[in-house]
C-alpha cells in the first residue's frame, strides 16, 4: 500500500488586510426620568462612558473611532487599498523571496505589486510588507491573487498562493436625457442634457464635482448655479450631500462650435456629446470618481433642405409690412440643388413679392440668406407659414409651415421697443 508523504509546512506566513478608514463609534443611549426607579443611574453611566460626547451623552454619535470589523463594501470608482505582509515564522533564513499580487477581473488581470524584484533573504521573525492601491473601474467579482515563492536553506524552491474574492458594487445610478432646442429663428442647434444621479449606497455622499466634458464639436455651459449679488451660488444650496436613494438633477447646455455649426450635414445622425465626470466623498473623506462612457444623441433630421430664420421681429403692426431673414441650407453632402421659392398666403399672413422666383443652384453643405417681406391682416399671435421650396432637378417640393410666430397689434397700440 502506497503512503503519501506528509504535506510540508511552509516557512513563511502570508497575511492580507484591506486598508480602509475607521468609522465614528455609535452607541445606544439608555436613559430615564429622575422620578423613575433607576433614578439618575442610567444618566450617570452615560456620563461616565468614555465613548459619549461630554454634555451631549444622549446623542448616538460618539467621539471615538471604530476600526473596521469586516471587509466592507467596495464601490466602483473608489480606490482599493490592501496591506500585504509576509512573515518568516521559522528559525531559518529564507532566501530569494518574491511576493506578487495580481487582481483578476472579468476582463483582465492586473499586476499590483510595487516591485517585481526578489528580496535576497529574510531572517527569522522578520517580515516583508507592501501596500497596493488600485482604482476600481469594473463592477462584479474581483479576485486578489497573492503568490509567494522562496528558497529554503537546503536549496529547495517553495511556492504557494492565496485567493481573496470580493464584489465591486455600483454606487450611483446615472440616467441622461437630451432635449433639442428647436428655436427656428436663431438656428442655434443647442442641446440640453439632463443628468439624473441617484445615490444607491447605504451612506450619504458629498458631491464634490459633477461636470460634463464635451466632445470637440461642442462648447458646454453648466446651468446648475445662479448669480446672487455677484457670486455664483449652486442651485442645490450650501450643503451638497446626497442621502441614500436620493436623486439629484444636473442640467447642461451644449452649443456647436462655430466651425462645425457653419458646415451643414456635420451635426446630423448620431453624434458624440461628451462624458460626465463625477467626484464624491464618503465616510471620513474617502474619495470616489466615475466617468461615464461617451454620451451619444440622435441629432434631429432636417431632410435635404433646412430653412431657418435668422431675424424676425417679435411684434408687428397690423396691415403694415415687416421684414424677415431666412437661411436656406443644403444638408446634402453630395447633391447640388436648383431651388425655386413659392410663397403661399394664409388667412392671416400675406407675402409681398414675386412667388415662384429662381434662387439658383445651391451646392452641397452650403447656405444662402434671403430677405422676405410680409404683412398680417389679423391681430394676435400669428404663425408664419406658406413657404415652399422646389428642387427642379428632382421635382421635389419641401413645405415649411409654422416656422415662427409674431405678435400682431393695431396701430393704436403702443409698441414697446
Amino acid at each position: 500500500m502506497e503512503v503519501n508523504p506528509p504535506k510540508q509546512e511552509h516557512l513563511l506566513a502570508l497575511k492580507v488586510m484591506r486598508l480602509t478608514k475607521p468609522t465614528l463609534f455609535t452607541n445606544i443611549p439608555v436613559t430615564c426620568e429622575e422620578k423613575d426607579l433607576p433614578g439618575d443611574l442610567f444618566n450617570q453611566l452615560m456620563r461616565d462612558d468614555p465613548s459619549t460626547v461630554n454634555g451631549a451623552e444622549i446623542l448616538m454619535l460618539g467621539e471615538m473611532l471604530t476600526l473596521p470589523q469586516n471587509f466592507g463594501n467596495i464601490f466602483l470608482g473608489e480606490t482599493f487599498s490592501s496591506y500585504i505582509s509576509v512573515h518568516n515564522d521559522s528559525n531559518q533564513v529564507v532566501k530569494d523571496i518574491l511576493v506578487k499580487a495580481d487582481l483578476q477581473t472579468s476582463s483582465q488581470r492586473l499586476n499590483l505589486s510595487a516591485s517585481n524584484a526578489a528580496v535576497a533573504e529574510l531572517k527569522p521573525d522578520c517580515c516583508i510588507d507592501d501596500v497596493i492601491h488600485h482604482e476600481v473601474k469594473e463592477i462584479g467579482t474581483h479576485i486578489l491573487v497573492c503568490a509567494v515563492s522562496y528558497t529554503t536553506q537546503g536549496g529547495e524552491k517553495m511556492y504557494f498562493r492565496k485567493f481573496f474574492k470580493f464584489q465591486v458594487l455600483k454606487p450611483l445610478d446615472v440616467k441622461t436625457k437630451f432635449y433639442n432646442a428647436e428655436v427656428t429663428y436663431s438656428q442655434t442647434d443647442e442641446v440640453f442634457l439632463e443628468a439624473q444621479i441617484q445615490n444607491i449606497t447605504t451612506s450619504p455622499m458629498f458631491m464634490e464635482k459633477v461636470s460634463l466634458e464635451p466632445s470637440i464639436m461642442y462648447n458646454v455651459a453648466e446651468l446648475n448655479s445662479v448669480n446672487q449679488a455677484g457670486e455664483c451660488v449652486t442651485t442645490f444650496g450650501s450643503r451638497t450631500y446626497l442621502q441614500p436613494m436620493d436623486t439629484r438633477q444636473y442640467l447642461y447646455c451644449l452649443k456647436p462650435k462655430k466651425e462645425f455649426a457653419e458646415k451643414a450635414g456635420i451635426i446630423k445622425g448620431v453624434t458624440v456629446i461628451g462624458k460626465l465626470d463625477i467626484v464624491w466623498k464618503t465616510n471620513l473623506g474617502e474619495r470616489g470618481r466615475l466617468q461615464t462612457s461617451q454620451l451619444q444623441r440622435m441629432a434631429p433630421g432636417y431632410g435635404d433642405v433646412r430653412l431657418s430664420l435668422e431675424a424676425i421681429p417679435d411684434t408687428v403692426i397690423l396691415e403694415e409690412p415687416f421684414h424677415i431673414t431666412c437661411k436656406i441650407t443644403n444638408c446634402s453632402s453630395e447633391r447640388t440643388m436648383d431651388l425655386v421659392l413659392e410663397m403661399c398666403n394664409t388667412n392671416s399672413i400675406h407675402w409681398c413679392g414675386i412667388s415662384g422666383r429662381q434662387l439658383g443652384k445651391l451646392h452641397p453643405s452650403s447656405s444662402l440668406c434671403l430677405a422676405l417681406t410680409l404683412l398680417s391682416s389679423v391681430q394676435g399671435l400669428q404663425s408664419v407659414s406658406g413657404l415652399r421650396l422646389t428642387d427642379t432637378f428632382l421635382k421635389r417640393t419641401y413645405e415649411y409651415d409654422d416656422i415662427a410666430q409674431v405678435c400682431v397689434v393695431s396701430s393704436a397700440t403702443k409698441v414697446e421697443s
